[in-house]
């Protein structure tokens, strides 16, 4: 593939790293990009954010592939990641500290697996109000770490599956296949309702948009190095 179809429009998958905002890898390609190519402007997005403490599959379209954001926004993800389980935070993760501690030692591995039964299907979820939506025209997480009280509305998102795959209490692994706008961070803590007790997300890791597979992307530390070395690893659409 010519570099120069990057900028014409194509379609890189990025392993985004922990600790990097998804704006931050789009603004890291895109001064790659307009280095490379030497040029002032070049569209590049991302189609579907993650957290920072987030890592996992970035799809980023430069040129005309931006048109096809809302497109490969809309298409089912996948993700594996812990709950862990007896605790709750603000921000539905680790973002924010534990702001209360609940037993578990009721809690039982077939309740675990009973619980995830409760989540496939169409399911209301309300938003962490520690989040990049908007309301009034500013993000609800800008709001949150001011102290003010947010209402946030529910909505419908569809979990297809939801499987447990490790268990070392009070940590649970899973993976969840999902639709656009499900938050997996308020699926922890509605598991953790759920059993009677707490959870938040410690480790998140998207693995999979529609047919686009982290094992098919590239670290965004060594990105650089191909635009002087060889051809940039490109997906087909």
């Amino acid at each position: 593939m010519e570099n120069t179809n990057l900028f014409e429009g194509e379609v890189l998958l990025v392993n985004k790293p922990l600790g990097w905002t998804s704006f931050d890898v789009v603004k890291k390609i895109r001064n790659l990009l307009r280095n490379y190519f030497k040029v002032k402007k070049i569209k590049v997005g991302h189609a579907g954010t993650l957290d920072p403490l987030a890592s996992g599959l970035l799809v980023v379209c430069t040129g005309k592939f931006t048109k096809r954001i809302n497109e490969f926004q809309a298409q089912e993800k996948e993700y594996t990641g812990t709950f862990s389980l007896g605790a709750t935070t603000p921000s539905y993760d680790l973002e924010t500290e534990v702001d209360e501690i609940f037993s578990i030692a009721h809690i039982k591995d077939e309740d675990i697996h009973a619980a995830t039964k409760k989540f496939i299907g169409t399911i209301e979820q309300f938003p962490p109000i520690f989040s990049a939506l908007k309301k009034n025209g500013e993000r609800l997480y800008e709001k949150a770490r001011r102290g003010e009280l947010v209402q946030v509305d529910a909505r419908q998102v569809h979990i297809h599956e939801f499987e447990i795959t490790r268990k070392e209490m009070p940590e649970i692994d899973f993976r969840v296949v999902c639709s656009k706008g499900t938050y997996i961070r308020s699926l922890a803590h509605d598991f953790g309702k759920e059993l009677n007790s707490g959870a938040h997300l410690s480790a998140l890791c998207r693995t999979r948009i529609g047919n686009f597979h982290l094992n098919q992307a590239i670290d965004i530390e060594i990105l650089k190095d191909y635009f002087e070395t060889q051809d940039i690893p490109t997906c087909d659409v």
